[in-house]
């Protein structure tokens, strides 16, 4: 047998946590890598965080699944929480990003059927999103890479160029359901949009009577130094899909609509055998807890701001591989000369700093935002390092340790 148990979908590496200490994951071999990738954005109180990890123990001891055709006292509680520090009226919980958007797709159609216009199906989307793995979410996608040998793909999607208003505008018709944006593309490359792109897309939904969709899967809980990233606009949405933070590293989504356009989502037209399960729930009301205290989200705005100056200072020093920095609160991405998918790989192996290659050739910075300045401090003594003996169009390298 040729193929690996694990299918092999990822190029992994040769780290191979076992555990994980706040801002830290620890090797099998002992070795010890800062830790600001966070699983893609997921960390976001770190690793072992006590009230989180007592939440998830208690909860296992009492209850962990039962089927959503009971009554969910944990999922009324976690939604109303969700719903009282948000701009939505309803929440369904999902168990992924990519279930979240399947399921503000679904709603958005739904909205316009049950408004006696169901031949507004199409909906908007732009270039270089990542909306996730599904058939429908890959479909929302112009990415070759993640459509080929998947065809035939769901049909009634358009694609704009990302941060392009007129050419939003321009497909717009009588299809048209409405847009799917990311307020700050991830996987694109930590692109935020424009207060202009985000305010028109806006005012084309109430236009047109169309629905604003946000994925704010990796942007969204905190990230950014509000709850979801379109509040930085003053921009209100239809129907968010979240998912990443919100669990702290346990596997919870959530779409977030309004009650206008959740209207068409009545019994029997979705539902999820794991959705909303007590386990899920327990998790996200501890992150909830924490990201809700007064100050938090401050915090996470003040410590952005002192790691985005930590790297504007450090980008001189090395100006033949770092460009910029671009991004909001703890969702940072800095944007290199050459490629950044082999400067991220040299990080993690010879200086023990986890980050996260992105599109446009960025390195994305996604530290747990419960940080210290210490950990800002080790992060940029590392990048350092890491930019001094990177090896890239003939420079010598001096080989650095592992830490540990």
């Amino acid at each position: 047998m040729s193929i690996t148990p694990l299918m092999p979908v990822y190029p992994r590496c040769d780290f191979r946590p076992v555990k994980g200490e706040g801002a830290y994951l620890i090797g099998e071999d002992g070795s010890r890598a800062l830790d600001f990738a966070s699983g893609i954005a997921v960390n976001i109180l770190g690793h072992g965080h006590p009230h989180l990890t007592r939440a998830i123990q208690q909860q296992a001891a009492t209850l962990m699944h039962v089927s959503n055709m009971y009554g969910s006292p944990q999922g009324e509680a976690l939604a109303q929480r969700l719903v009282d520090a948000s701009f939505a009226d309803t929440v369904f919980f999902t168990n992924s990003g990519a279930e979240a958007v399947e399921c503000a797709i679904k709603t958005a159609r739904r909205y316009h059927y049950v408004n006696g216009n169901p031949e507004r199906t199409n909906i908007i989307t732009f270039n270089n999103a990542f909306h996730g793995r599904t058939l429908g979410t890959i479909s929302a996608t112009n990415q070759e890479k993640m459509r080929d040998g998947f065809e035939p793909l769901l049909p009634g999607f358009a694609y704009a160029p990302f941060d392009d208003l007129e050419a939003a505008r321009a497909l717009v018709d009588e299809h048209t359901a409405g847009f799917l944006v990311e307020p700050i593309q991830g996987e694109g490359g930590i692109r935020p949009a424009s207060q202009k792109f985000l305010a028109g897309l806006r005012a084309i939904c109430d236009e047109h009577g169309l629905l604003l969709v946000l994925d704010e899967v990796q942007c969204g809980v905190a990230r950014t130094g509000a709850l979801y990233a379109h509040e930085h606009y003053g921009v209100t949405p239809d129907i968010v899909a979240s998912a990443k933070g919100i669990g702290g590293g346990f596997p919870l989504g959530a779409c977030l609509a309004t009650e206008e356009a959740a209207k068409g989502m009545v019994f029997g037209t979705h539902g999820s055998t794991y959705g909303g399960n007590p386990l899920a729930m327990a998790a996200g009301s501890a992150v909830l807890d924490v990201i809700l205290e007064d100050g938090f989200m401050d915090q996470v705005a003040a410590t952005g701001e002192r790691l985005r100056g930590a790297l504007e200072q450090l980008i001189p020093n090395h100006d033949d591989l770092f460009d910029h920095v671009r991004g909001k609160g703890l969702m940072l991405g800095l944007k290199m000369k050459v490629e950044s998918r082999p400067f991220v790989a040299h990080l993690r192996d010879n200086h023990g700093l986890l980050t996260v290659a992105a599109g446009d050739n960025v390195v994305r910075i996604l530290p747990p935002l419960n940080i210290e300045q210490h950990h800002i401090d080790e992060c940029i003594e590392k990048l350092s390092a890491g930019a001094r003996d990177y090896e890239y169009e003939g420079k010598p390298m001096v080989k650095a340790p592992v830490a540990k």
